[in-house]
């Protein structure tokens, strides 16, 4: 039994990683024990091999002794520590001076803004003949012959010396130190500058395989296999959501919910509808970020899903669809360095998908000026209803044949129906005349592939049909109209229009004739190759005649301008 939007509402509110802003910022740990150790133990090696004896290490703040020289007497002198707590500064200092030994302090600052600082005690002068070493025995901790014979043993040193070597141990350690902190800066920069590269990659391949009639499913799937490569995630998803209502469409468009999934996406469809609804996602959400301390709570109803990303790919206020990944593939969380790629893939795929809607609009649009046309058409001559709509279909089935592209069909079959466009513009007298027209009327009907060009010609979206319906009256020897092209010079959409034109009307009944025997069309056909039409065009028709004589013998009401969907 999964929560209700509003019981998961009630705990959203209360869960650091989906409150506002919508994805947390964590604030980085202290350093480990171990690295302040690896830091102290170096600190005491710098020191040794600078002056060749070893040190102690207090905690500058608190005087807790942090590494003791056992090799010195009063290594681990509480007393000491408080002297290196006085210490104020960055510069070496003497912290006690008696009967010639000295207590030597030198700060240092460790990577994390620790600070500590090493004392030893040093000769400056032997003992005058006679001398009892009281007061040097007294800060060495040690008894009096002891501390004779250890004074004894110690080299003498003067101030100036101590003062500079001290400073060069400072000055080594701050460079080791800094030499460890850019190199495990290089170290985080060729990382993040690996990461970068693969999601620059995957950005790049995505710019170059958003098309405007790109597959849904293959863009999905592309950017899905590529997230996986950028991201630590089990699996991804992408949620596309309906743009038109079922019905509605000419257009090949999504009229429901569809998901595209990873081999272990932990949602289907309908599950991934509940998330949504469940975290209540908008068009203005956002990235938002799941991790462990909300989907461990009681009443989270997806117990396969651990951490989640998710982004929505909209334009404006409205949402084209979800993208998402499930499940860190260390479970650890996920953060903003996932959410922010996720963010740009998610409003590219939201504009691109802005922009295929508004082409298939305009689309629709424009099927609807070319069904307006061809409506036109038919009510000008009812005698030949039909026939922009056969010459449509037969001059498809023949650039099919001729191995056309996709596009050139979508094309051809707007040019078929639109070639008779200029027919408007005839006197109807002379075009429903039952009887021979005269060379006068016949002059005025010569005119109509002129008509039709001006009046498609300042409707953008129908340039490419435009030669189609100025010549597709010119014939392969030249001896056509309006401007005796030959041959090649005829644009290919023309001469595929003007066989299936003849075919229609060759075969048809026309107000001054019954239409000619399929028999006498393929003769006629046969001795105009290569005179009247192009002779590859005529191979075609042969090749398909079954097809294009079924075509004629059935009409095709409602037909959609999407030829994709009925070839």
């Amino acid at each position: 039994m999964w929560a209700s939007p509003s019981s998961l509402r009630s705990a959203l509110s209360f869960s650091p990683m989906l409150a506002s802003p919508e994805i947390a910022h964590f604030t980085a740990a202290g350093p480990s024990d171990t690295d302040y150790a690896e830091q102290v133990t170096r600190l005491s090696l710098v020191l040794r091999e600078s002056f060749g004896v070893a040190f102690s290490l207090w905690n500058a703040e608190s005087g807790e002794l942090a590494y003791a020289s056992v090799e010195q007497p009063g290594c681990n002198d509480g007393m000491r520590g408080q002297m290196a707590r006085a210490l104020h500064g960055n510069s070496p200092e003497f912290l006690a001076d008696e009967d010639g030994v000295l207590l030597l302090g030198v700060p240092f600052s460790l990577r994390h803004g620790e600070s500590v600082v090493g004392t030893a005690a040093f000769v400056t002068r032997p003992p005058a003949p006679g001398q009892r070493p009281s007061a040097a025995a007294g800060l060495l901790t040690i008894d009096e012959s002891r501390a004779t014979a250890w004074i004894g043993q110690q080299p003498v040193w003067t101030h100036e010396a101590l003062v500079r070597l001290a400073r060069a141990a400072q000055a080594r350690f701050a460079a080791e130190m800094r030499s460890q902190q850019l190199e495990r800066e290089v170290e985080n920069v060729s990382d993040n500058l690996a990461s970068t590269y693969e999601e620059i990659c995957l950005l790049h391949s995505l710019t170059q395989n958003l098309r405007l009639r790109s597959d849904d499913e293959a863009l999905c799937r592309l950017v899905l296999g590529c997230l996986l490569d950028c991201v630590p995630a089990n699996a991804a998803a992408i949620q596309l959501l309906p743009v038109a209502k079922d019905g509605q469409i000419t257009y090949k468009a999504r009229t429901t919910t569809v998901l595209f999934g990873t081999k272990d996406c932990p949602l289907d469809n309908a599950e991934f509808m509940r998330l949504t609804e469940a975290l209540e996602l908008s068009p203005s959400s956002g990235p938002r970020v799941v991790n462990r301390r909300f989907t461990a709570a009681d009443g989270w109803p997806f117990p396969d899903v651990r951490q989640l990303v998710v982004v929505p790919m909209s334009e404006g206020e409205r949402v084209f669809g979800w993208l998402a990944i499930f499940n860190h593939t260390r479970d650890q969380e996920f953060g903003t360095v996932e959410a922010s790629l996720l963010n740009s893939i998610g409003s590219m795929l939201g504009i691109h998908s802005s922009n295929r809607d508004l082409y298939r609009q305009q689309s629709e649009f424009l099927a609807s000026v070319v069904r307006a046309f061809t409506s036109a058409i038919d009510a000008k001559d009812p005698y030949t209803c039909g026939h922009s709509d056969r010459v449509a279909r037969v001059a498809v089935r023949l650039a099919k044949e001729l191995d056309c592209d996709a596009e050139l069909l979508h094309t051809l079959y707007m040019a078929g129906l639109l070639h008779d466009v200029g027919k408007i513009g005839i006197d109807d007298a002379v075009l429903r005349k039952p009887d021979k027209l005269t060379q006068a009327e016949f002059a005025h009907i010569q005119e109509h592939p002129e008509l039709g060009y001006r009046i498609l010609a300042d409707i953008a979206q129908l340039a490419a049909v435009l030669p189609a319906v100025l010549h597709h009256h010119e014939q392969w020897d030249g001896r056509g109209y309006p401007t005796k092209l030959v041959a090649d010079q005829i644009p290919l959409i023309a001469r595929i229009v003007a066989v299936a034109d003849a075919f229609d009307a060759m075969s048809s009944d026309r107000p001054y004739r019954k239409g000619m025997s399929i028999e006498k069309v393929n003769q006629i056909f046969r001795s105009g190759a290569g005179q009247q039409w192009d002779p590859e065009v005529i191979a075609a028709y042969f090749s398909a005649y079954d097809d294009i004589v079924e075509i004629a013998r059935h009409e095709r009401a409602n037909l959609t301008l999407d030829v994709e969907q009925w070839m």
